[in-house]
């Protein structure tokens, strides 16, 4: 039975204090390691223990702030480290502020939230901190809103939380628990939060790697120069079921996607519910292709108009197996100068079709249409001509998958590789392809995929290139100076 341990307050004070840059310290000081519950324990885990000397070390220079990312396989103690910072951030330094997010209210509560109880219940200076269903704060009633760190469930529509997670002069700590889906959208409002100068600034994200795109995932990639990242293999803990994990590598393979997440803690080549691989994607956006391997096949233009306000319309061009954008606009609910943009580009680039979503683009077509257009309206949610498919969205969607594995060749475009990456699959008992919605995608993009879905309008119908190209009556002459940027203005 675990001893109850009795510490003068004010003894306790100065050892808290000693222990204000030492995280390391602080753990093994403020939990009853061999006894009670932690009979079996002897201290932190060597990759907790190097992360808080990592935390230590961090804290030299008050003016750069701590950004700590670890991507691990299951089962490695992450919740229970998660804690410690919690407990440790709190205690060692007055009118501390922090706010602790997860990919959903459930998984904070669940186990998050969960575990900080069980180690508050250990801690030594319990009696000094209140811990409710939502929050730790100072037991001190004039400290109580001053002095605490929060759970707050993330939303794309209420970044307060984050936005506003400011302390001046002293201490502020910020935890993402499994990062890898938590939208690019709160990783940005985070960022531009933690900006107080001579201030401690910690934050740490945890996850296990399910998402190969997104914010966690270039913790270890594009952005790994600001962040101390590692990857932690759950063989290397001690406490995890071996022959458990011995199973799944006889079952997959040590080197299947499913091993690399739940044990390995690497980022998969493909994602659970990911429709495009990053492989497929890193090939056709390094691809180049001679005019002769695609000049021979149709020109298509595609046009994907803006829904709402700060969306944007484009229009992209795809012919063979080459694809780019070729404007991006601001909404503009002018359909007749959309209209005169279009048959313009269409006779510039000698189109053989042009296809329109038909979502907000039925005014554009009318307008071509009087002017003797044949363009095609595309409806992504009308009936698949492919059995396997739920939608047209979905037939066009993986026409163009099979493009990419084709050989297809992308641009440099960063956000059109972020928009073709982002779309998941949504799972049917049928078998049948469904991709989430564009609502959903917008939700964890943070903007509209536009430039995915002007890509995928370019699969809409077969197109033969015209052998004879005969002149159009078109307004397209009057409008040569056009510029939709100027009307976006005004």
């Amino acid at each position: 039975m675990q001893q109850e341990r009795k510490v003068d307050n004010l003894v306790m004070a100065q050892k808290l204090a000693e222990f204000v840059h030492d995280p390391r310290g602080f753990v093994y000081w403020a939990f009853p390691w061999g006894e009670g519950e932690l009979k079996n324990f002897t201290g932190p885990e060597p990759w907790q223990e190097e992360l808080l000397a990592a935390i230590r070390d961090g804290l030299i220079d008050v003016n750069q702030a701590i950004q700590i990312a670890r991507a691990s396989g299951h089962g490695i103690g992450k919740s229970a480290f998660v804690s410690w910072l919690i407990l440790w951030g709190i205690s060692t330094k007055t009118d501390a502020r922090g706010v602790v997010t997860a990919n959903t209210e459930t998984q904070l509560k669940t186990k998050t939230w969960a575990e900080l109880g069980k180690w508050h219940r250990l801690f030594i200076a319990k009696h000094w901190f209140t811990l409710t269903a939502t929050a730790i704060y100072s037991s001190n009633p004039a400290y109580e809103r001053t002095w605490r760190i929060d759970m707050v469930p993330w939303s794309i529509n209420n970044t307060e939380a984050f936005a506003g997670l400011h302390n001046q002069g002293k201490r502020v700590i910020l935890i993402f628990d499994e990062g890898s889906v938590i939208p690019d959208k709160i990783w940005e409002v985070a960022e531009g939060a933690l900006t107080d100068k001579d201030t401690e600034i910690i934050w740490a994200v945890f996850g296990n790697p399910t998402q190969n795109s997104g914010r966690f995932k270039e913790c270890f990639g594009k952005f790994k120069r600001h962040w101390d990242h590692e990857q932690i293999d759950s063989r290397s803990v001690s406490f995890t079921n071996k022959q458990q994990i011995e199973e799944w590598i006889t079952d997959y393979g040590i080197n299947s996607d499913f091993v690399k997440v739940r044990v390995r803690g690497i980022f998969p080549a493909m994602s659970a519910k990911q429709f495009y691989s990053v492989e497929d994607l890193d090939k056709a956006f390094g691809r180049t292709l001679r005019p002769e391997q695609y000049n021979f096949a149709p020109v298509i233009i595609t046009v994907d108009p803006a829904f709402e306000g700060d969306d944007m319309m484009e229009i992209g061009r795809r012919q063979g197996l080459t694809f780019k954008i070729l404007r991006t606009i601001p909404k503009n609910d002018n359909d007749i100068k959309m209209a005169q943009l279009i048959a313009q580009i269409e006779d510039d680039e000698h189109a053989d079709a042009v296809f329109v979503d038909g979502g907000f683009g039925t005014g554009i077509i009318s307008a071509g249409r009087t002017w003797g257009r044949s363009w095609q309206i595309v409806w992504f949610a009308e009936s698949s001509n492919d059995p396997g498919c739920i939608n047209k969205r979905a037939e066009m969607a993986n026409t163009a998958k099979k493009w990419l594995k084709e050989g297809g060749a992308l641009p440099d475009d960063k956000e059109l590789y972020e928009d073709i990456l982002c779309p998941e699959i949504v799972p049917r008992t049928d078998g049948k392809i469904q991709l989430e919605s564009k609502k959903e995608i917008k939700k964890r993009l943070g903007r509209s995929p536009g430039k995915f879905d002007a890509w995928l309008l370019s699969f809409a119908f077969p197109v033969m290139a015209k052998k004879f190209r005969s002149e159009k009556t078109s307004p397209s002459n009057h409008v040569s100076d056009y510029d939709p940027y100027d009307e976006a203005r005004s």
